[in-house]
């Protein structure tokens, strides 16, 4: 089992900047992927960024890119998730997802652990 804690979310102004954490503990492997997704009231839950824990490349979803950013710290085993010049339409509930494969997925069906979520709210 693997336990999924996510931090850092809250309300922020539109044009501003979080940073969402991710902490991974239990049953962890060298070779899975993490990723980010987010799901606005209403709407189906869509994909944000994710990382391979081995080798570090990323994907990012078009709708953010160039304005959030994913990281890791391996010693820690978190993930980061930096979000800057924040829209309204950012606002969401964001959740991080352990994947158990050496690839990414782009789909929460790809994913097989869930965090419990964070909410994030862009004011206008």
């Amino acid at each position: 089992q693997v336990q999924l804690v996510e931090s850092g979310g809250g309300l922020v102004q539109a044009g501003g900047s979080l940073r969402l954490s991710c902490a991974a503990s239990g049953r962890t492997f060298s070779s899975y992927t993490t990723g980010w997704f987010r799901q606005a009231p209403g709407k189906e839950r869509e994909f944000v960024a994710a990382i391979m824990w081995s080798g570090g490349k990323t994907e990012i979803a078009d709708s953010v890119k160039g304005r959030f950013m994913i990281s890791r710290d391996n010693a820690k085993t978190t993930v980061y998730l930096q979000m800057n010049s924040l829209k309204p339409e950012d606002t969401a509930v964001y959740y991080c997802a352990v994947r158990w494969r050496s690839d990414i997925a782009t789909t929460e069906w790809g994913y097989d652990y869930w965090g419990q979520g964070t909410q994030v709210t862009v004011s206008s």
